[in-house]
């Protein structure tokens, strides 16, 4: 029952992330600067928009490649892999959200939004950590004695 939650959740935030680029993508200039080091890294409306679809349909297609490769008994593994594919939409959101903002004529002060993209780091972190913390957890902690 958990893994169908988890999966509307997936194609929901899949969904958003679509939105939410189709959106970003419209009020985006020809020339995008998507970051500022010590030399500017510039590249086109064009040139972003197909690596950031890129990206995000070869992160999503791996819920298909485990779902095939993994049984049915193996749901924990697939719940928690969903909910990785979700942490990782999250942050494709804040950064195509980022970008947008960044390239805009709008003022901002942009470190406000550094906690929100870092905070959306963690996250994918803590949820990577999560799957093995709770594998060994469960092999030693609620081992069954004979």
């Amino acid at each position: 029952m958990i893994l169908k939650i988890v999966k509307g959740i997936w194609f929901f935030s899949l969904l958003i992330f679509l939105a939410v680029f189709f959106f970003n993508y419209a009020g985006l200039p020809e020339s995008i600067t998507v970051f500022e080091a010590d030399a500017p890294f510039v590249m086109s409306k064009e040139g972003l928009f197909y690596a950031f679809l890129t990206l995000v349909a070869i992160m999503n297609m791996f819920v298909f490649v485990i779902s095939r490769i993994f049984p049915e008994k193996d749901f924990e593994f697939k719940t928690w892999f969903y909910g990785l594919i979700i942490t990782l939409n999250i942050f494709f959101i804040v950064g195509i959200n980022f970008i947008g903002l960044y390239n805009s004529s709008e003022k901002f002060d942009y470190p406000r939004i550094g906690n929100i993209i870092y905070g959306s780091l963690v996250l994918i972190v803590i949820w990577t950590v999560s799957w093995p913390v709770y594998t060994l957890s469960r092999k030693y902690i609620f081992k069954q004695t004979v």
